[in-house]
């Protein structure tokens, strides 16, 4: 079966763009969870609220703060998706 290439190029695309604007929350959320961590182990405090509730409070506001990039970006990526050329 043969494939389109623009197909993929769009697939691939969406994919790429996808990843480009979740890495940012994750890394936030990673970073977080990696101080949380260490800061349990020094503490040896082993609840585990202690380690969702600042994740969920960076990442809400890392969302909050990236929503003007992130529109942009998908805006972007729309556009070249509906620009025939």
């Amino acid at each position: 079966m043969p494939y389109d290439e623009s197909s993929l190029d769009a697939v691939r695309a969406a994919l790429i763009i996808t990843l480009q604007v979740v890495l940012p929350i994750l890394g936030a959320a990673v970073v977080i969870g990696l101080l949380v961590s260490i800061l349990q182990s020094v503490t040896q405090i082993q609840d585990q609220t202690v380690s969702f509730v600042p994740k969920l409070v960076v990442m809400v506001g890392a969302i909050i703060v990236l929503t003007p990039w992130v529109v942009a970006r998908l805006v972007g990526f729309a556009a070249s998706c509906f620009t025939f050329s």
